[in-house]
């Protein structure tokens, strides 16, 4: 057995168990390398992916915001109308009134009577 690790066959064997292991022994650092590098790519993908979704969320909530305070002055616009449309109606009313007075007339209908002319 020495005799055939000294000849030129166990050289060659020799240098090819060597390249042999120096290739796996590569490709097994290669491989853990290649773990530790995309995991970081995983975590800065993720960390880039929650980064987006929390804009995205923050947009979306000031959206809402903005809708809410238009719908806010939309519907005291509303209010002020219609307060305004009831104040302009009631003093149509008592002018109204004011003119049956000075003319010594009067609307003897009730709201009873109303709601009697409404229903029938």
């Amino acid at each position: 057995m020495p005799s055939f690790l000294l000849g030129p066959l166990g050289k060659l064997a020799g240098v090819v168990l060597i390249v042999l292991a120096a290739f796996l022994g590569f490709r097994l650092w290669l491989a853990s390398h290649d773990t530790a590098i995309l995991s970081g790519y995983v975590l800065l993908s993720e960390k880039t992916a929650a980064e987006a979704k929390a804009a995205e969320i923050e947009r979306q909530r000031d959206a809402a915001s903005q809708a809410l305070d238009e719908h806010r002055k939309r519907l005291a616009a509303a209010e002020a109308s219609q307060q305004a449309a009831k104040d302009t109606l009631e003093s149509e009313i008592k002018a109204y009134e004011l003119q049956l007075s000075e003319k010594n007339r009067a609307c003897l209908a009730d709201a009873a009577d109303r709601d009697f002319i409404l229903h029938h």
